[in-house]
């Protein structure tokens, strides 16, 4: 039996389609990691828990609140990554996470996220964040997807302030669910006995505080 070649034609059109099929999945992919980096800070709260200790905790808890009112002015600025809730998107940062919040031309906020990689190289993540409800809100809107993406709801993850000092200087970020939560501090080293007390203030909140990670400086 001969064989042939398929005409020029349908080998290009073939290597189209082909093409089409990997930027389609390279979308997909971008678009994931979007949506869970969109809490901070990176933080989405797609993934609901079910460990037992999460189902009582959700069931025993009241509904999760942000702090009364934010200064956006004081909280401006880089945020060194004290502890976190183990996540996924963050599982390849082996330290030194911070977060920079800078104010937009449009009264957005910037944010830009880094983190050293176990070859010391460091990875950043740049976003959107928009405040929801007036400019004193503690509860935030993170995107993470390019800024022709911002109109889908689904790229964007709450962040919301649930703790901070009078100081602006520690604070506390989760969003509704409780999956995701971070302790973020202006200074890399936190006094023991401050950082203590929001743990207690945390668990007082519903979190499970055997399940914070602290983050290497």
């Amino acid at each position: 039996m001969q064989l042939t070649r398929p005409p020029l034609r349908t080998m290009a059109a073939a290597v189209r389609t082909a093409g089409n099929h990997l930027m389609n999945a390279r979308l997909l992919s971008m678009l994931a990691v979007s949506a869970c980096l969109a809490c901070g800070g990176a933080s989405a709260q797609d993934r609901p828990s079910t460990s037992p200790n999460s189902q009582n905790r959700a069931a025993s808890t009241a509904p999760l609140t942000a702090v009364d009112t934010l200064d956006v002015q004081r909280y401006l600025g880089t945020w060194h990554e004290i502890a976190r809730y183990p996540n996924w998107f963050q599982r390849k940062c082996v330290g030194q996470v911070t977060a920079d919040y800078a104010l937009d031309s449009d009264g957005s906020l910037k944010v830009l996220n880094r983190c050293r990689l176990a070859d010391d190289e460091f990875d950043e993540a740049k976003g959107t964040a928009l405040q929801q409800g007036g400019p004193a809100s503690a509860r935030l809107k993170v995107s993470f997807a390019p800024a022709w993406l911002s109109f889908i709801p689904f790229l964007w993850g709450d962040y919301w302030v649930i703790d901070i000092d009078a100081d602006y200087q520690l604070a506390a970020v989760s969003e509704p669910g409780r999956d995701y939560l971070w302790v973020l501090s202006k200074t890399p080293r936190v006094d023991p006995v401050r950082y203590q007390a929001l743990l207690e203030r945390l668990a007082a909140k519903g979190f499970d505080i055997p399940k914070i990670e602290l983050t290497p400086q």
